[in-house]
């Protein structure tokens, strides 16, 4: 039995789905995963799990029917050589072209996982609209032959039934990727409010929102701190270190940079907060509530599965300044909520999503368990 895992960033196969990777290991099972430029330590890192690494091209962002083609049959190739018996592919263009390309596989199993809708599905001016269209038409054609769709929230699978992409019967859906309990271990809260923010520098993370609501809590309260982690992001949705510079001219926001361990970041903040727009399910949000911590985040797929409203923290409304604002506000002075806060955090965690129920439900669906 040979099992392909197809991402785009060699990052993300160990970070998000390294215990997957070692949990098929273990089943017996050989496990390839691909992705595209890969550096040595990545391939090591990927290799150091039990899986073997194969590099194919892929451009992460916008539409490039070349590139895309090249994509397709760099695939297609491969799939060509190497015979596997399940594909497992996660991210709209793993799923798309390798979709399409394993039709030259009659004999082989497709999954595709849905980590989120993206910024393709945000409606807005005529090209956005008419790009949301075009990705619709791709999900559907190249989905008529998949297995099953596995989504991160029930709230994205609706949307992908009432759109026509896929029927109910061949959907499942799963408790997002999962998060490593042991490696995220609770913390004390530091006694300062102190907010974080750790997100790739794109609109449709809260961004903006989360600098203009420090803004206007510091001016009541100047000793609460506001900090943002996470890198640059080539996206059509990105935020320039620029752009970023002009909204915080007030110098409310500590920007941290980018970081390959969120852990000293988490350890050091006393509320996480994620304003995004929408989300298969947030894998920070989810460590940050391992490592104890009461969460602010927005009301919309994804993130509302994270949050028990006044249990473990609160949702606002989506792009709503004030609202986050107000609740940032409510942190401050309502600081005896947070420990029991945090304890609901952390016991939500390991209830719902601890990475192993989470994978022994992926290999449930994927019938590897047999």
């Amino acid at each position: 039995m040979k099992i392909f895992v197809i991402g785009t960033l060699p990052s993300s196969l160990y970070n998000f789905r390294g215990q997957l990777l070692q949990c098929l290991n273990r089943l017996g099972i050989q496990v390839k995963g691909l992705a595209s430029g890969a550096s040595t330590s990545d391939v090591n890192a990927v290799e150091k799990l039990g899986a073997d690494y194969i590099d194919y091209p892929v451009s992460r962002s916008g539409l490039d029917p070349k590139e895309d083609f090249k994509t397709f049959k760099s695939l297609r190739d491969i799939f060509k050589e190497q015979q596997p018996n399940v594909i497992l592919a996660y991210t709209i263009k793993p799923i798309i072209w390798g979709a399409f390309a394993a039709r030259c596989l009659p004999n082989c199993r497709f999954y595709a996982l849905v980590t989120g809708l993206g910024f393709a599905f945000q409606k807005g001016n005529w090209k956005k609209n008419l790009l949301m269209k075009l990705v619709i038409f791709l999900y559907k054609t190249a989905l008529k032959r998949a297995d099953k769709v596995i989504f991160q929230n029930p709230d994205n699978r609706q949307v992908f039934i009432d759109l026509g992409i896929v029927h109910e019967y061949k959907t499942a859906v799963v408790n997002g990727s999962g998060v490593d309990i042991t490696h995220f271990e609770v913390k004390p809260l530091p006694s300062t409010p102190t907010f974080l923010l750790i997100a790739r520098l794109l609109g449709d993370k809260g961004i903006r929102e989360y600098v203009k609501a420090a803004n206007i809590v510091k001016q009541k309260y100047p000793e609460a701190i506001f900090q943002l982690v996470g890198p640059e992001d080539p996206s059509p949705d990105g935020i320039s270190l620029e752009e970023l510079t002009i909204l915080n001219k007030n110098n409310s926001v500590d920007y941290l940079g980018g970081t390959d361990d969120v852990r000293p970041y988490i350890e050091g903040c006393s509320i996480f907060v994620l304003p995004s727009y929408h989300e298969g399910l947030p894998r920070t949000v989810l460590e940050a509530m391992a490592t104890g911590r009461p969460i602010l985040t927005t009301d919309v797929p994804g993130c509302r599965e994270t949050v028990i409203n006044g249990e473990n923290g609160w949702l606002v409304e989506k792009s709503n300044v004030e609202q986050l604002a107000e609740k940032m506000t409510w942190f401050i002075e309502n600081q005896a909520d947070w420990q029991r806060m945090a304890k609901e955090s952390r016991e939500m965690v390991e209830d719902k999503f601890d990475v192993h129920k989470v994978n022994k439900t992926l290999v449930k669906i994927m019938e590897l368990d047999k």
